[in-house]
């Protein structure tokens, strides 16, 4: 009697089982089948790669992603759903208890150029380094990583030479992100003679940001300040974090300045910029990905009214706004003009659908327009910016649209180009580490 009782326990719990697996896996299939709808289904940059011959379905990196609906179970194997919003935290990849997860650029169909660089950060040109969102890395944590360790394994390559010539640099820092920040601070720490340039002002991709838009970030440790422990903040509260990093470790940064070339010199570099030259024996390269913002390429487009990012939306009150583009930063400039005081917004895209947008703001653009706060104009390509107007093709068809501001949202070219004239090396990656 006793083994039937233990049987029928045993064949419930296996029943109840197999139902919660099946419930699992039908709300990751729809919201699968929602991200492709969305065309947020194939990765962009580094993501988790899962073996399902390795896989156990111990829901393990679901569990440990702290981003939402990066992961889901469907059929007992861990699978991927909005592939496009992973910024290679690796936490999943850490917690799989089968090392069934790794994480990879591009995929088997879509590859993704990324410099080559050694498990140090090195390129193939010997003492130039990449790290940061240019190297696929776009959480600020890991960028911050990856400038501390960099700089870390610079100080035990050229121990014996730093101090040696005063006229020649131990390191050249190229960018002032999170990443160029983290590389600073582990020069102070060891204590590097070293210089920090950026073209723009400190915080790097951060600065493009419309002001208050919410930053997901991790608990980080910076050398010669301590542990961080932000998860979600703002764009201002992330800068006036820096602000204070600078200030406590007396960092000092030439921003305002580009570099424009590099020549190796044997045993160091001569480095270009737009304001003078720098002797380094080493040289880590912490700039974004982003490069410089891709144009339309129309008439009018040199007017002083055209710019190609939202810093501050509250500057709008009763004018005529357009914005262009079909990505999130389009979407989000478009809504917070759109909440500003009397404001006619009309946002231009040349696909049939906004395909790579986050549900959210799928959910705030459709609301917005069901009740008419804004115009969509989609199949559509500006033709030319006039002072008061702009000429738009929709559908075949030439309109003029009264006009103040256009913001340009079109991606951005990457720096490629400037990497390949430096002697780097670009690889194509297609769902490899």
């Amino acid at each position: 009697m006793s083994l039937l009782i233990s049987a029928i326990i045993l064949s419930l719990a296996i029943w109840i089982y197999l139902l919660t697996q099946k419930k699992k896996s039908k709300k990751t299939e729809k919201k699968i089948t929602k991200a492709v709808e969305y065309g947020m289904h194939e990765p962009v940059s580094i993501h988790p790669h899962i073996d399902s011959a390795k896989c156990i379905g111990s829901g393990a990196c679901v569990k440990a992603c702290p981003e939402k609906d990066i992961l889901g179970l469907s059929g007992g194997k861990g699978k991927l759903i909005n592939a496009s919003h992973c910024v290679g935290h690796g936490a999943c990849a850490a917690a799989c208890p089968v090392e069934a997860i790794s994480l990879v650029f591009g995929t088997a169909t879509r590859g993704v150029d990324i410099p080559y660089v050694t498990p140090n950060f090195e390129t193939n040109v010997k003492g130039v380094f990449i790290v940061g969102e240019l190297g696929g890395m776009g959480l600020i944590k890991n960028a911050i990583t990856q400038g501390r360790q960099a700089v870390d394994y610079i100080h035990c390559m050229i121990k014996e030479d730093i101090g040696k010539d005063r006229n020649i640099h131990d390191l050249l820092i190229v960018g002032a992100g999170p990443a160029g920040i983290g590389a600073s601070l582990a020069a102070r720490k060891n204590k590097l003679n070293f210089v920090t340039l950026d073209q723009n002002d400190i915080g790097g991709t951060v600065l493009s940001y419309p002001r208050h838009k919410i930053v997901m970030t991790s608990p980080v440790e910076l050398p010669m300040y301590g542990k961080i422990r932000l998860k979600e903040t703002t764009k201002e509260a992330l800068l006036e974090l820096w602000t204070e990093v600078i200030s406590k470790t007396d960092l000092k940064f030439n921003t305002g300045e580009k570099m424009t070339g590099l020549q190796d010199l044997g045993g160091h570099f001569k480095v270009t910029t737009s304001k003078k030259e720098y002797l380094a024996r080493t040289i880590v390269l912490a700039i974004g990905r982003r490069g410089t913002p891709r144009k339309l390429g129309v008439p009018g487009e040199q007017l002083s009214k055209v710019t190609y990012s939202l810093l501050d939306p509250e500057q709008h009150k009763n004018q005529d706004i357009l914005v262009v583009g079909g990505g999130d930063s389009a979407v989000e400039a478009a809504m917070a003009i759109t909440n500003q005081s009397g404001n006619r917004v009309t946002l231009s895209y040349r696909g049939e659908a906004f395909s790579r947008i986050k549900p959210m703001n799928k959910t705030r653009l459709d609301e917005a327009v069901s009740k008419k706060k804004l115009t969509v104009v989609l199949n559509s390509n500006v033709k030319e910016i006039r002072e008061k107007d702009v000429k738009i093709e929709i559908g075949g068809e030439l309109k003029t649209i009264p006009n103040d501001y256009v913001y340009v949202f079109a991606g951005g070219e990457l720096p490629n180009e400037f990497l390949k004239s430096i002697g780097i090396r670009i690889e194509k990656k297609y769902g490899t580490a």
